[in-house]
């Protein structure tokens, strides 16, 4: 009889195969890819990722990254360079997701691919050929992609205005290197910003969160978007100087940002994306994805499947104030003026980058 199944095989939910296999849980991790792909959201690693993940037995020299080690802001013409508090990484969730999966097998989890779940009713997960696995626990790590029957709604001031998240992987041309080196960038502007850092094959990762009427401005094209973008912020225009065009832009709607779910049944265990959305921008959303397995194995470990609604309720609570103060940072910097003035006092005052994102992720259980 299988104890658990995972839905996802994601960093929270191969994280969460992990710790249950060694448990000595009976677990079943199904996943709806029948090859791990490199997926749109993550690619930044936080000094605190890494820990866990060295917990996880994933060791990050073998990862192989690229070393990340500063935090730069630009805004309009400001810009700022900050030292984290530890030693980040920016890696591929291609590479990451292998790497998680492969340690899910070793430590007795099964992996089914190209199962994709369409439902969860009464302790059972329904696939979309018509096949029904049952478990006393089921744990729900789909990732930022909406779930059949568990809506995540954004913030109402969202509703007006969803916001997108957009990706172009910028090839490793020889200066693009030296440009980013070893941090990571946000590109700030208004309704949205862009997020670069290498990965480990020197290849850029830009990630941005825009606000859907932006997109609408730029007749609803990524790519000219971009371009228009690259044209009015000069260090971004330089970074796409380069841009492979013809490889095109991976997108995702109505991302729900400042989400956090409290609620669950019995048995029910939601993880990751599935349990909150954080804002990118301050936040880490590979942080919370591996910190939120973490967790539901402890809950699992110590009652079982009815641990679910207890594990749910504590999870949000310490959600609360790393997405909230993560929200103010992202309105922030998504505001022209108050973009340029957060700028200029992390410029003046580094140790406020630090603190924020010291806060900005969770802490330990």
């Amino acid at each position: 009889m299988t104890d658990a199944i995972v839905v996802g095989a994601g960093p929270a939910g191969a994280a969460a195969a992990i710790g249950l296999a060694n448990a000595r849980a009976r677990v079943v991790l199904l996943e709806r890819t029948r090859e791990t792909g490199d997926a749109l959201c993550g690619g930044f690693l936080s000094w605190q990722t890494l820990a866990r993940l060295e917990a996880l037995g994933i060791d990050r020299a073998a990862l192989g990254g690229q070393p990340i080690g500063s935090v730069r802001l630009y805004a309009g013409g400001r810009h700022s360079e900050t030292r984290l508090p530890g030693a980040a990484m920016g890696v591929s969730r291609r590479r990451l997701d292998n790497a998680l999966q492969a340690a899910a097998i070793a430590a007795g989890a099964g992996l089914e691919r190209g199962v994709h779940a369409t439902a969860l009713e009464g302790g059972a997960v329904q696939t979309r050929d018509g096949a029904v696995l049952a478990a006393p626990s089921i744990l729900l790590a789909a990732g930022k992609h909406g779930f059949r029957g568990f809506p995540r709604e954004p913030a109402k001031w969202q509703h007006s205005d969803p916001v997108m998240g957009l990706r172009l992987r910028l090839p490793a041309y020889p200066a693009l290197g030296p440009l980013i080196g070893n941090s990571v960038e946000l590109h700030l502007f208004d309704r949205g910003y862009a997020g670069l850092v290498l990965q480990e094959d020197g290849t850029g990762n830009l990630c941005l969160a825009v606000h859907k009427s932006r997109l609408d401005e730029a007749g609803g094209d990524p790519a000219r978007l971009l371009r228009a973008l690259g044209n009015s912020l000069p260090h971004l225009g330089e970074r796409l100087a380069h841009a492979d065009w013809t490889r095109g832009i991976d997108a995702i709607g109505h991302v729900p940002y400042g989400w956090r779910s409290a609620n669950t049944t019995a048995g029910l265990f939601k993880l990751g994306d599935q349990a909150g959305v954080i804002p990118s921008l301050a936040g880490e959303g590979m942080g919370l994805a591996i910190a939120s397995a973490a967790a539901a194995v402890a809950a699992w470990r110590s009652g079982g499947a009815e641990a679910a609604p207890a594990f749910q309720k504590k999870l949000a609570a310490r959600m609360r104030r790393p997405f909230s103060l993560a929200n103010l940072v992202w309105r922030a910097g998504e505001t022209p003026a108050t973009a340029a003035t957060m700028v200029s006092l992390a410029s003046l005052f580094p140790p406020l980058v630090r603190m924020a994102s010291r806060m900005t992720r969770l802490d330990a259980d």
